[in-house]
């Protein structure tokens, strides 16, 4: 029988917080500074996906960011590893879709309980090709949740490839999770699938 887990409550968590404060960001935005990138994602967030947003609507604003702000093809390769070399094109295009998907249905509706907190970037510094934003989201009670965005240069748009969160890398939390999901179903990248199907409520 398959076993479907998505393992810890702290990737759960972690990947909560990574979600927290995506929005998608009006054309032309990645050519400024990357802190103004950053902080226009957050303040969008605030407004556009907090609890008096219905979910529909949150789930359709997740989609249109993850495939606009964020490096999707590069995050799948990385979340599938080894087992993205050895995937079809066919089934990197379906895990990409059936990933992005599992993402804006199961993580938008975790967005009320931080929208309207207030977000500010803190400051950025290179980090190889990389260029690394700063931030904080405050909480009315306990220390700020600190959130540092790696972002690239893609053809002068950036791009974000990952998210920590209090120190919590997001690809690495998703690389985790797919991996033992597909280790623990012997091995078969269609584990993987069937898994997402099942957490989307799809039948194939």
């Amino acid at each position: 029988m398959m076993r479907v887990s998505f393992r810890s409550p702290l990737a759960v968590a972690a990947t909560t917080l990574f979600l927290l404060v995506a929005a998608p960001t009006p054309h032309g935005m990645a050519a400024q500074d990357p802190q103004q990138f950053v902080g226009q994602i957050g303040q969008q967030a605030i407004q556009s996906l907090g609890p008096q947003v219905a979910p529909a609507q949150r789930a359709a604003h997740f989609r249109q960011l993850f495939s606009a702000d964020f490096d999707v093809p590069g995050i799948g390769q990385f979340v599938l590893g080894r087992y993205w070399r050895s995937a079809s094109p066919e089934q990197q295009q379906q895990f990409l879709q059936l990933f992005q998907e599992y993402i804006a249905r199961t993580y938008s509706d975790r967005l009320r309980e931080y929208g309207g907190q207030p977000f500010r970037v803190t400051g950025s510094r290179p980090n190889g090709a990389e260029i690394v934003v700063s931030s904080e989201v405050m909480r009315q009670a306990g220390q700020p949740i600190r959130m540092d965005w790696h972002l690239s240069d893609h053809g002068g748009n950036y791009k974000v490839e990952d998210v920590y969160v209090d120190g919590v890398s997001m690809k690495v939390t998703h690389r985790d999770e797919f991996a033992a999901i597909i280790q623990n179903n012997g091995g078969h990248l269609d584990a993987a699938f069937a898994v997402l199907r099942q957490k989307l409520g799809m039948t194939r």
